[in-house]
């Protein structure tokens, strides 16, 4: 496949590139900074792979997007704003959803947990939970409005995947169970699930498509 990766340099699109690379996948790996070029060498453990092709971009500007998606087989979104501009994720997700309805290239987006429910919550939402860090709200909510204009576009062929509560460097495993809009928890009540199987979840998806134009999500079991 031929895809292009926004946000390639961040802790989740980095992870995403490694594994889309080793899986002999062609990808852009598109980063806003110029400064951030050329990309360190990709990989697992101490093996290392060819570096994807790096270029700048931006996924905020629909004429980017039809740039970078024109030709492609995916666009993969891992962009996360800085504190304080967290409206930003509403604004990129639009750009996103413009450029490749023009180009008809399928979307898989990278979101948040905030508006999966809490298992025996009665529909109550992870963001509603007592307890919710308040400092997290505000990137909390701009998730939850990301995840609306994502069903509110007719056009684009788009995935919305939440990451569980937890989501942190750690090993790749290989196995993750799948949900839809509940948080996915272990025996334990724990929601968590390392990057880089992450990564192999968003993959997977990518390469067989079983959620399109829906969100889902993933964690260990």
């Amino acid at each position: 496949m031929r895809i292009t990766v926004f946000g390639a340099t961040g802790a989740v699109g980095g992870r995403v590139v490694a594994e889309a690379v080793s899986r002999g996948h062609e990808v852009t790996a598109v980063v806003r900074d110029p400064a951030r070029l050329p990309l360190p060498a990709v990989g697992r453990g101490s093996a290392r792979l060819p570096l994807p092709h790096a270029v700048v971009g931006d996924a905020s500007d629909v004429a980017d997007v039809v740039r970078l998606s024109r030709g492609q087989d995916l666009v993969v979104s891992a962009t996360r704003p800085a504190p304080g501009r967290e409206a930003d994720l509403v604004t990129t997700a639009k750009a996103l959803l413009a450029g490749v309805a023009e180009t008809g290239v399928r979307l898989l987006l990278v979101g948040g947990a905030a508006g999966l429910t809490v298992p025996g919550g009665g529909g109550r939402t992870v963001v509603e939970s007592p307890g919710f860090p308040p400092s997290w709200r505000p990137i909390a909510l701009a998730c939850n409005a990301q995840f609306e204009v994502c069903r509110a576009e007719e056009r684009a062929d788009w995935t919305y995947l939440s990451p569980p509560a937890l989501i942190e460097p750690g090993e790749r495993t290989g196995r993750y169970r799948l949900g839809r809009d509940e948080l996915v928890v272990d025996a334990a009540g724990r929601s968590a699930i390392s990057m880089e199987d992450f990564a192999v979840a968003l993959l997977d998806e990518a390469e067989t498509p079983a959620h399109r134009r829906m969100r889902f999500t993933v964690a260990y079991q």
